[in-house]
């Protein structure tokens, strides 16, 4: 039994296999990355962070310059900017983390929900031996073994989703990669 049956049960009931539901597990990957591309749209100027990122490469594009003359004098400069990209550099990296500090406690305890589940987390999809490279399975391979591996599990089924889903929604908000 799991904490989140009463959310989960409901939605396998709805799906068009309960005995292994595959859809469940998309809609709930689609739904968690609807939210997250939300978050990253609504905490993240996008216009600040790229002129951030172009002080940045500005600033080794520079350092490569001065490198290559080896002018103590060009180093120094470059050294003495970069202490000042600091504060910015920091600027940019909290703008790129806060959504994920907002999504993380929620997302691990519906991940941890669905693991609970015995519906949801004994899912098995069963894929072509086609699929098997088209999908990357040699390399989803590296990080957990299966005994088939011509099959997915309900994990490497939620990343899918959630990839592809996140993928869209990004598209869909207009939103470059980060």
């Amino acid at each position: 039994m799991s904490y989140l049956d009463f959310l989960l049960n409901p939605l396998i009931s709805l799906d068009p296999t309960p005995s292994n539901p595959i859809f469940t597990i998309f809609i709930i990957a689609t739904i968690i990355a609807f939210f997250i591309v939300l978050l990253q749209k609504l905490l993240i100027d996008y216009d600040r962070m790229a002129e951030l990122q172009a002080e940045m490469k500005e600033l080794q594009v520079e350092a490569r310059e001065a490198q290559k003359s080896g002018d103590p004098k060009a180093l120094a400069k470059v050294q003495k900017k970069q202490m000042e990209l600091m504060p910015k550099n920091k600027e940019l990296m909290m703008m790129q983390m806060k959504p994920s500090f907002i999504t993380i406690i929620p997302i691990m305890i519906i991940y941890y929900g669905m693991i609970g589940n015995h519906a949801i987390s004994h899912v098995i999809i069963n894929i072509a031996s086609s699929q098997y490279y088209l999908l990357l399975i040699p390399i989803w391979n590296i990080f957990w073994t299966q005994s088939n591996p011509l099959t997915i599990n309900f994990f490497g089924w939620y990343i899918l989703s959630s990839f592809a889903m996140s993928f869209v929604f990004r598209r869909i908000f207009g939103l470059k990669a980060m």
